[in-house]
């Protein structure tokens, strides 16, 4: 591993120089610690260790005992019973109201009978309205072929002409 410092020629690192910078810097930290610990004594007005260390003690989960998990799980069953209590009487309300009502066989009938009616006048509307739909595409449609009939007058009469013409042919 090479590394330059600036303009300097290359450094070699090797395992003994990483492991005196390593070294070097714990050092330093522990400096820096103890400076923290002492303006933070000045600032309470007591001597103190260093409240907060970098390295977490691994190992030591505080264990519970079974007297304190049955405490805890008493009070949370007694918390959840009052909650429950609590919202039982909206639950009595509900309970209260009127039971669901059922839609008989007449009356569903009368459902039936009322939307074929209405479905019946829907078709007969639009069947008055599609020969007015008609008409307007016939008037369309004789327009068009008013423009075109002078058109085919001419083709006619060129037919006539020419079967004249055969006629009189075949006569002589």
């Amino acid at each position: 591993m090479r590394e330059t410092l600036g303009n300097c020629m290359p450094i070699k690192l090797n395992s003994e120089i990483i492991t005196a910078a390593i070294l070097g810097f714990e050092e330093q930290k522990r400096h820096i610690d103890s400076q923290i610990a002492e303006l933070r004594s000045s600032l309470s007005g007591s001597s103190s260790a260093p409240a907060a260390t970098s390295e977490v003690p691994r190992g030591k989960r505080r264990k519970m005992s079974a007297a304190a998990r049955k405490r805890i799980g008493d009070a949370q069953r007694k918390r959840w019973a009052e909650s429950k209590r609590q919202s039982e009487p909206s639950q009595a309300t509900a309970e209260a109201r009127k039971p669901k009502r059922k839609l008989s066989a007449a009356g569903r009938a009368a459902i039936v009978a009322a939307t074929k009616k209405r479905w019946a006048l829907v078709r007969a509307e639009a069947a008055k309205a599609a020969p007015k739909k008609m008409a307007r595409k016939k008037a369309t449609a004789k327009k068009t072929v008013a423009k075109t009939a002078p058109a085919r007058a001419a083709e006619k009469a060129a037919a006539k002409t020419a079967e004249a013409a055969n006629q009189t042919a075949s006569q002589l």
